[in-house]
């Protein structure tokens, strides 16, 4: 067996080492907790001449992402990063990097929304982009973190889909937990990514093109239709972009992954570092003789509703774990991806449920996860379905 190289590092130290290696042309910063690390470590490189990016401090995350559309207008290969309030400050920008197809990168250290304050994690800051055109993609642990810092930028520049691309990493549980880390090198990053496609509406000179011109009806729709095909495209694109990596490193990912699914009469979905945990309670209850399978979601944007279909054809009943809120909604966010996926592919639904749990970063246990998995089984004998808060104090 091939003995390979690992560093210790925490998510946000993983995401800044993986930056280094990319050495994007700009990244405009601004800190907020629990995102600081990770452009406070890129700062130490870049004051020790360790890269050679133009490192921009600005006075806001608005100003972070104005920044971000100005330098990636040019043709230049641009990074950011944020959590909750930083993303609604943020917002109305995200619009308009996504209009003008600026194949941005965003690290998001994934936190509560106040009020009240709360500096820990929540999958919400992320999921409410979710109609801004970004991609969107989401990790379990400090080594996902890392690879996906690389990845996120050759699939956000493929000429096909030249979306800007955000990646989600939990407040604290993985931005702050220090795990080991298969680092890789300069020289292989930078021949895995190449140089950065220029369409010919980039700002340089000598390039004809233009930028955020005035879209009237008769334009508008045609425009923004664009953008529908673009996120199309990112579903082909990104298992094709997951595929090159894997070879590149022995990693592979995929916008779905499934764990122990092949027999499973019942599923527990999820996303984000929740996925270690529910793989763990997987392995237990498959000894007690349960037939039981996880399905981790990692591209929330562009969705996978083929995919996961396929995947929970065959199972009773499936538990979406959601740590995330939406309010006044029929369901909760991802849930109401995976239900409509079923209507969206023609295909007979089993029994779906929901659980709401660890908001504002509150522990998931081991032992949670096998106290709500019965809930499953309960909602398949009675054919009904049920969206509850676990743990909650009333």
């Amino acid at each position: 067996m091939e003995l390979k190289r690992r560093e210790a590092m925490s998510g946000d130290e993983a995401v800044a080492n993986a930056l280094a290696l990319v050495n994007p042309d700009v990244v405009p910063a601004y800190p907020i907790t629990p995102q600081t690390i990770i452009v406070e470590r890129y700062a130490d490189y870049w004051a020790d001449g360790l890269v050679d990016t133009e490192f921009v401090h600005v006075e806001s995350e608005h100003s972070a992402m104005s920044a971000a559309v100005g330098a990636a207008s040019t043709g230049a290969r641009v990074f950011t990063a944020s959590a909750s309030q930083g993303i609604a400050l943020m917002y109305e920008i995200l619009f308009i990097a996504a209009g003008n197809r600026l194949p941005i990168v965003m690290a998001v250290a994934n936190r509560a929304l106040s009020a009240p304050i709360n500096i820990h994690a929540e999958l919400t800051d992320q999921l409410v982009t979710r109609d801004t055109g970004w991609i969107s993609l989401f990790g379990g642990d400090a080594q996902e973190a890392y690879d996906q810092t690389i990845m996120s930028f050759a699939i956000a520049e493929h000429p096909k889909v030249r979306l800007p691309t955000m990646y989600g990493i939990e407040g604290f549980i993985i931005s702050h937990a220090v795990e080991a880390v298969e680092p890789l090198n300069s020289r292989e990053v930078q021949d895995f990514l190449g140089e950065i496609p220029q369409p010919e509406w980039t700002f340089r000179p000598g390039n004809p093109g233009a930028q955020g011109l005035l879209a009237l009806p008769d334009y508008y729709m045609e425009i923004k239709n664009q953008q529908v095909e673009a996120m199309a495209n990112a579903e082909v694109i990104i298992p094709r972009v997951f595929q090159e990596f894997g070879e590149l490193t022995g990693r592979y990912y995929d916008t779905i992954e499934s764990f122990m699914m092949e027999d499973a009469t019942y599923a527990i979905v999820v996303m984000g570092a929740m996925s270690g945990t529910v793989e763990e309670a997987v392995r237990i209850l498959r000894s007690r003789g349960e037939k039981v399978g996880m399905v981790k979601i990692r591209s929330f944007r562009p969705f996978p509703s083929e995919e996961i279909t396929q995947i929970l054809k065959d199972v009773q009943g499936a538990l979406v774990l959601e740590r995330s809120l939406t309010f006044g909604s029929a369901a909760t966010i991802l849930y109401t991806e995976v239900a409509t996926s079923f209507v969206k592919e023609r295909r007979i639904a089993p029994v779906i449920s929901s659980r709401t749990l660890g908001i504002g970063g509150r522990d998931v246990s081991l032992a949670d996860i096998l106290e709500v998995y019965n809930g499953i089984k309960v909602d398949v004998t009675m054919n009904k379905t049920s969206h509850d808060w676990y743990k909650v104090r009333r």
